[in-house]
Parts: C-alpha cells; structure tokens; sequence
C-alpha cells in the first residue's frame, strides 16, 4: 500500500497526515498545513473518508478544508463539527488497501484512537519512532492536563495485545518506520514505564 505524508514539508509545526491510496484513498489526520488540500490533491481526486486519531489542534486544525473539498466523510472517536461517523473500539475500516481494527489508546488523549492493520500501524501519537526525545521508540506525552501516563501504558500494552506481524508504523510525529515495529513499540513501552520526564521541562 501506497501511504504518502501529505505534511511532510510543513514549515510550521503539525502533525503528519498520511494518505493512504489504493482500494479506498483515506486520509488519517488533517494536521495543521495550510495547502494540505492542493497536496492530498496532487496524489488523487477523490478520498473515500477521513479518520481521526484525536483532536489536538496540530491533527484536525484542517479537518474543515480537507472535508468541505472532498465531500467525504469523517470518521472519530469523540463528537467533531466534521464528525460523520463514530468510532469505537473493536470497530474495523479500510484504510486505503487494509481493514484495520479501532484500538482506543488514551493516555495522550481521552479520544485517542489507532488504527490496526495487517502490516500497517497508524499510531497518532501513543507510539512514535523518533520525536526529538527518543530514537527507536518513543512515545506521546503526557504532562498536560488531560493526559496520563499510566492510561499511555496500558494503551501500548494493548496495541502490543492486538498487533500481528506489523511491518510499517505511521506515527503521528517523526518518521515512518519499515522492520519490526513491535520491537519499536515495546522499546517506547519500557522507556514509557520509567515514568521518567519525556522533556526537561515536565
């Protein structure tokens, strides 16, 4: 499966938005990119929905733009202005050319949701491969109100419960990383159970 990040060459800070083309082009996250429309548009005409893995600003702040130009539907956990469709965990949906299975992951976000495919991890931020803080696992943080590290723990322990063979990790930060993403996500998970500070300041 083809997934392109459609923010890769932001100037300003985002999220990555990936858009995964093939039976049915979705597009996981909006991030925050003025123009992200003119460039999901250069890869395809039309996308089948859009899903959501939480609604931090740097996530949806183009979720209107991305939804009023394509017609489409917007598929999430929590109520959304631009929420069609609720999802909950067990849930399935195809994202571009894999059925991958809701997981709510909170911890980062009470409406924190990934998305688990057969060889791909749509991870948002509870899991990331490199994100100034850590390389080769890393994961989201958890020092603002809201947030908890111990909901963040048992979240990856339960991606670790769901995974197959996952080959591709699609995270929402960082890179996108190719091998063997459980090695990486159980890496994030014994940095996570430190409950050391992720940055200096926390």
């Amino acid at each position: 499966m083809e997934v392109i990040n459609v923010t890769a060459d932001a100037e300003v800070f985002t999220s990555n938005a990936y858009l995964a083309l093939g039976t049915e082009p979705t597009l996981v996250d909006a991030g925050a990119v003025d123009g992200v429309v003119d460039t999901i548009r250069e890869h395809t005409d039309t996308l089948e929905r859009v899903v959501v893995t939480h609604q931090h600003s740097d996530h949806v702040a183009e979720l209107g733009a991305v939804c009023s130009a394509f017609d489409v539907d917007c598929y999430a956990y929590a109520d959304h202005a631009e929420r069609t469709h609720e999802l909950t965990d067990g849930d399935h949906i195809q994202i571009g050319d894999e059925k991958c299975e809701v997981v709510h992951t909170p911890g980062h976000g009470d409406d924190h949701i990934s998305f688990v495919g057969e060889n791909s991890l749509f991870s948002g931020d509870v899991v990331v491969y490199n994100d100034g803080a850590f390389d080769d696992g890393s994961f989201g943080r958890t020092d603002y109100p809201g947030m908890s590290r111990e909901r963040l723990i048992e979240s990856i322990h339960e991606l670790l419960d769901r995974m197959g063979d996952i080959e591709s990790m699609y995270a929402g930060h960082g890179d996108v990383y190719t091998g063997d993403v459980r090695t990486v996500v159980e890496r994030a998970l014994d940095r996570a159970k430190r409950r050391e500070p992720k940055y200096p300041d926390e």
